[in-house]
């Protein structure tokens, strides 16, 4: 039985990689029976769909624009830290 600690991390790494079977199988009876989790799910779903609503409306709004050497300088960064 995975612990909410251990849910959590599961739940939160499905967002930058494919689970494999044993996780989301452990995820499933967790979140079965945990209703905090379950919460957590819920909430990160809404925090996600918020974070690309936002990216989409600010892609779509030309005033606010980046100098290429900026983007790439960010790029750099993310990719750095991943």
């Amino acid at each position: 039985m995975l612990s909410c600690q251990s849910a959590s991390r599961l739940v939160s790494q499905s967002l930058d990689r494919p689970l494999h079977w044993q996780e989301k199988l452990a995820l499933r009876f967790h979140l079965a029976i945990c209703r905090h989790c379950r919460r957590f799910v819920k909430q990160l779903n809404q925090l996600q769909s918020a974070v690309k609503t936002m990216m989409q409306r600010t892609e779509a709004d030309a005033s606010i624009m980046l100098k290429p050497e900026a983007k790439a300088r960010i790029m750099h960064i993310i990719q750095q830290h991943h």
